[in-house]
């Protein structure tokens, strides 16, 4: 892909698809949700083993940002930590257990956020990102891992969600 592709096709401003999909899940990431579903009904202090670079939080975004990488490779960084994080937690769970439901409506927002995705390259985001995508979905950064609860998992996601979508897609902060 040449370079630049991205900006001319207005990539930097999120797509009608990308809204619609955040909008969708800001909702089934409501406080109460991410409390009952993620906190609640899980063992006290119970933590899931992820990477290193599974956890975005705003600063790391602001860090980002202020090494001038784009608006749309930071969403892109976002959404391929934040699907993986959904799926770190749905791996421990059984299918009897009363988060699965929820975890897999998450999961399936999350695919159609990919097919939204699908149409970046590699070559379109910038190095850093694209470096940390590729960790991300290596398997040998398995030793870089740290214990996270799923709901702080689920909180990283909305709150960098927000900072990333809130204009483009006018997410109400509700």
């Amino acid at each position: 892909g040449c370079p630049g592709v991205l900006a001319v096709l207005g990539l930097e401003a999120a797509a009608p698809g990308e809204c619609e999909l955040t909008r969708l899940l800001q909702d089934k990431l409501q406080y109460e949700m991410r409390l009952q579903y993620m906190k609640h009904y899980f063992p006290i202090d119970y933590t899931v083993q992820v990477q290193y670079e599974e956890v975005l939080r705003p600063s790391n975004i602001t860090r980002l940002r202020n090494g001038t990488v784009s608006e749309a490779a930071l969403r892109y960084l976002w959404f391929h930590v934040s699907s993986q994080a959904v799926l770190r937690i749905r791996e421990v769970l059984p299918e009897k257990h009363p988060s699965w439901k929820y975890t897999q409506e998450l999961c399936q927002l999350f695919d159609a956020l990919g097919e939204e995705y699908s149409k970046y390259r590699q070559t379109d985001v910038e190095t850093v990102v694209a470096d940390l995508v590729k960790l991300i979905h290596s398997a040998g950064a398995e030793s870089r891992s740290k214990a996270v609860r799923p709901k702080a998992l689920l909180d990283n996601c909305l709150k960098v969600m927000r900072m990333l979508y809130g204009v483009p897609c006018e997410l109400g902060v509700r």
